[in-house]
C-alpha cells in the first residue's frame, strides 16, 4: 500500500515529440538581383510557417504515436461542472491569500509548491499534461495527493491557448507559478524538439495569455542552474555570464530568460526567474541520479560514477525540496504587480532572477556513500568518464541575492534530505520489488 503522507514534487515535462520531415523538394533557382532573392526566401519562410501552423487537421498526415499522446486535442475540459471545480480549487481561503495557476502541478516541484500554497490558504489550480517522459503513474499518485487537499489539476497542454484563455476567463489569477517544462540534460540529444516545444513555445504561450489578462498576474517561473553552462567561476552568481550553454536544455532555459526580459520590457509583466540547483527529495523525478542510484543499488545493479578529465571530481549543489519550496513561495510573496493592462504596458515592471541552491557542493561519490549507509547496501560502482552530453563537472550556487531579497535560507544538508527521500522511496516502492521506471 502506497503511503502518501510526505509531499515532494518537480516540474512536469512534456513527452517525446518528433518533428515531421519536410516533404518539400529543394530546387535550384537563379536570382537576378538581391531583392529578388530576398523576396523568394521570404515567401518560402512564410509558406513554411503557414504549413506548420495553419494547415487543417483533415489534410494532415497521420500523427505519430509519440506525438498523439501530447496532442492539444486529447484532453476534455469545459462545461459548468468543470468550471465549478476550477472556481472551488482557486478560491482564496485566507485574508491576504493569492490565487495561483501552477503549471506542471503533477511534477516534483509543482506538487510541493501547490500543496504548500493550499496549506496556507491560497487558491490553487494546477495544469499538467501527464506525459510519459517518466512514469505517469508517479504523477497520478501526486495528483491524488493534491486532490485530497482540495487542489484540482486540469489535464491539458500549456500550448493550448484555448484552454489557457478559458482558465483566465473563469479565474482572475493574481499569480502564475510556471514550472511546466521538458527537464533533463541528456534526453535533449534524443528528442530535441520536445525542449523547444515546452521550454520556449510553452513559456511564450503562458506569457501571451498573461499579457492579455486584465489584470495581468505576476509570474514566477523555473529557469535552471544549467544556464551557467561552461562557466568556471565559482560559486555561480546571477551576474555571471550565461552565454555558454553546455546542453540544449540549458540553451532553452537561457532563451526563456531572454524571452522573459522581452515580455517585461514590452508588456509590463512582472517576472521572476528561479535558477534551481539539483533539487532532490521525496516524490522526486526518476531520471535524477539520486533516484535511479537508489533503485539500481536495491536491485544489485552497477551504477555509473562519472569523473572529469584527470580524475576530476564531479559535484553537485544538491538542494532539498522543502528549501526550494520556501524560495518559490518567497518569490511569489515579494513579486510586485504587473503594470500592463489588456496587452499594453503602463509603466516599468519588476524583472528578477535568483539562484536557489544549497551552497554546499557534494561529490557524487559521497552521495553514493550516504545512500549505501541509508540503504544498508554496498554499491557496485562503475567509474566512467564524464560524457559530452550536456553534463557539467560541478554546480555551486551563490545565494546572497536570494538571501537578501527573499529571505531564502536553506537548512537541509544532504545526509538529512536523503534520509527523508529513502524513507519515502521504501514506503512507495518497497525494497526494490516494485518498478520505478
Amino acid at each position: 500500500m502506497k503511503q502518501l503522507s510526505h509531499i515532494d514534487s518537480a516540474p512536469s515535462t512534456p513527452g517525446k515529440f518528433k518533428m515531421e520531415k519536410s516533404p518539400y523538394i529543394h530546387r535550384l533557382v537563379r536570382f537576378h538581383s538581391p531583392l529578388a532573392k530576398l523576396a523568394f526566401w521570404s515567401f518560402v519562410f512564410l509558406g513554411l510557417i503557414f504549413v506548420c501552423f495553419y494547415r487543417s487537421p483533415s489534410s494532415s498526415p497521420p500523427i505519430p504515436s509519440d506525438l498523439s499522446r501530447r496532442s492539444l486535442r486529447t484532453h476534455s475540459w469545459g462545461g459548468p461542472a468543470w468550471e465549478k471545480r476550477v472556481r472551488s480549487s482557486a478560491r482564496v481561503r485566507s485574508d491576504k491569500g493569492i490565487s495561483v495557476l501552477v503549471t506542471g502541478a503533477a511534477g516534483f516541484v509543482g506538487t510541493h509548491v501547490a500543496a504548500a500554497l493550499k496549506r496556507r490558504g491560497d487558491g490553487v489550480i494546477g495544469l499538467d499534461n501527464f506525459n510519459d517522459y517518466y512514469d505517469p503513474a508517479l504523477k497520478r499518485a501526486r495528483q491524488a495527493l493534491l486532490e485530497r487537499s482540495g487542489i484540482f489539476i486540469v489535464e491539458g497542454d500549456i500550448n493550448d491557448m484555448a484552454l489557457l484563455n478559458k482558465l483566465f476567463e473563469v479565474v482572475a489569477f493574481t499569480h502564475v507559478m510556471h514550472l511546466a517544462a521538458q527537464a533533463g540534460v541528456r534526453y535533449a540529444m534524443e528528442n530535441p524538439s520536445s525542449y523547444v516545444h515546452s521550454n520556449i513555445a510553452g513559456l511564450v504561450s503562458i506569457l501571451e495569455v498573461c499579457k492579455s489578462a486584465n489584470p495581468q498576474p505576476a509570474i514566477v517561473w523555473a529557469s535552471s542552474s544549467s544556464v551557467y553552462g561552461l562557466n568556471t567561476k565559482v560559486p555561480f552568481s546571477e551576474k555571471d555570464r550565461t552565454d555558454q550553454p553546455a546542453s540544449l536544455y540549458a540553451a532553452t532555459k537561457k532563451a526563456g530568460e531572454e524571452i522573459a526580459h522581452t515580455y517585461n520590457h514590452i508588456y509590463g509583466l512582472s517576472l521572476t526567474g528561479l535558477r534551481f540547483f539539483t533539487v532532490y527529495g521525496p516524490w522526486g523525478r526518476p531520471d535524477m541520479a539520486y533516484f535511479f542510484f537508489t533503485k539500481d543499488m536495491l536491485k544489485g545493479k552497477s551504477i555509473p560514477i562519472f569523473e572529469a578529465a584527470n580524475h576530476g571530481t564531479v559535484a553537485r549543489d544538491f538542494t532539498y525540496i522543502d528549501d526550494i519550496v520556501k524560495g518559490c513561495l518567497a518569490a511569489l510573496d515579494t513579486a510586485e504587480k504587473s503594470t500592463g493592462s489588456g496587452g499594453k504596458k503602463k509603466g516599468a515592471a519588476q524583472l528578477r532572477v535568483f539562484n536557489l541552491g544549497n551552497t554546499s557542493p557534494v561529490p557524487v561519490s559521497e552521495l553514493v556513500s550516504i545512500l549505501e549507509r541509508l540503504l544498508k547496501v554496498k554499491a557496485k560502482r562503475s567509474i566512467m568518464k564524464l560524457p559530452r552530453n550536456g553534463d557539467v563537472q560541478f554546480t555551486h550556487a551563490n545565494i546572497s541575492s536570494a538571501q537578501r531579497e527573499l529571505g531564502y535560507k536553506p537548512t537541509t544538508d544532504l545526509q538529512t534530505g536523503l534520509k527523508k527521500f529513502v524513507r519515502w522511496y521504501l514506503s512507495y516502492y518497497g525494497s526494490g520489488k516494485k518498478s520505478s521506471h
